[in-house]
């Protein structure tokens, strides 16, 4: 009896023997095959490529000069960045200085610390600057802008490293394609810029500064009349001419170009105006020649400052002849009615920073 029970126990031992023998050649075998891929993921990213490259262009309808103006500056780059868009717990930290070469600004989120810098700059034609993110390889990006002939701007955004080490390939890998992510960001953020930048130019502001006194003066003018609808393209017309005529006769002007309006016809779309550039003295011009001299007595007028498109000019006018009896003034009649640019469009690539000045002469009188 007692050999039958040794008998039973040693099958039982031979059996989990067994099922332990079976068990870790199941094990090895495993482990075998998790080395095995192991070894041939560590040899695939090892030879992925030592260098990354991702270039995107896009037209953005924007003058160039408002587009590198905006990317110069890292504090634009929260209204259109789509990184930061994506990431609304990301900790910003700006340098003392953000726009030009030496500017700079960082951040923190769950990949670590990253900066970026300004390196080199071309106006209106380059930007270079140098990113780091955490422990990975230092990264070159570079914008370049090609105003094209319509007023808008090509631009490419290209961003670049080399000698990647074999963390930042795995990571590459395990994160999928970085190519293609990087790619959709670019995308994504030169779409949002191009629409901020056309909100921007589109800002204007009216501000009636009330009642002042307009100086006097010399002023050489030359008149014509318009349909109200082609106002602003005469006068861009004009008075460049006008200018050229005082710089080729050493005229130097004594202020900033306006507009006199003679007369202003809603009801006939139809205005007589003149385009004047001020003068320190009298000017005699030829006889018969389409440029005079005039001059202005200094009046009382109700001020109007317009700060962007000239096409809000009427709006500000509007505004102003309704001021004048809200207020207790009376119009001069056939008075004075000028409008100064203090700036020009040629040298304000972004119509939101024109700068127009509105005078409406009044009767000086109590109230």
């Amino acid at each position: 009896m007692c050999f039958f029970k040794r008998k039973q126990l040693n099958i039982k031992t031979l059996q989990h023997t067994h099922q332990l023998n079976q068990r870790m050649k199941a094990f090895k075998y495993i482990f075998f095959l998790l080395l095995i891929a192991l070894i041939g993921i560590s040899i695939y990213i090892a030879v992925q490529p030592n260098t990354l490259e991702v270039s995107r262009t896009r037209t953005v309808k924007a003058p160039v000069a408002v587009v590198y103006d905006n990317i110069i500056d890292f504090k634009n780059w929260e209204a259109w960045s789509s990184w930061i868009a994506d990431k609304p717990n990301m900790k910003t930290t700006f340098a003392h200085q953000t726009k030009g070469v030496g500017g700079s600004y960082a951040w923190e989120d769950q990949d670590g610390i990253g900066t970026i810098k300004t390196v080199e700059t071309i106006p209106n034609a380059l930007i270079s600057q140098k990113m780091q993110i955490a422990g990975f390889p230092a990264s070159e990006i570079n914008w370049i802008f090609k105003p094209n002939s319509n007023g808008t701007t090509q631009v490419s955004w290209t961003i670049s490293a080399k000698d990647l080490p074999f963390s930042f390939k795995a990571y590459t890998i395990f994160k999928g394609n970085m190519e293609k992510q990087i790619a959709a960001y670019f995308e994504r953020s030169v779409k949002k810029l191009e629409s901020h930048l056309i909100a921007e130019m589109k800002k204007y502001s009216i501000t009636i500064n009330g009642e002042t006194n307009r100086s006097g003066g010399y002023y050489l003018y030359t008149t014509a009349s318009s349909k109200i609808s082609e106002l602003q393209n005469k006068i861009q017309e004009m008075l460049p001419k006008l200018m050229a005529y005082a710089e080729k006769n050493n005229i130097a002007p004594a202020g900033a170009p306006f507009v006199n309006y003679i007369k202003w016809d809603d009801e006939n779309n139809a205005a007589i105006f003149s385009c004047c550039i001020p003068t320190t003295e009298r000017i005699i011009t030829v006889e018969g020649d389409e440029v005079l001299t005039g001059e202005f007595e200094s009046f009382k007028a109700i001020k109007t400052t317009v700060k962007g498109n000239y096409s809000h000019l009427t709006e500000a006018w509007n505004k102003t002849r309704k001021y004048i009896p809200e207020n207790g003034f009376e119009v001069v009649e056939n008075g004075p009615m000028l409008e100064t640019y203090l700036n020009k469009p040629e040298n304000t690539p972004n119509p939101a920073d024109l700068i127009t000045e509105i005078y409406m002469a009044v009767k000086d009188t109590l109230h």
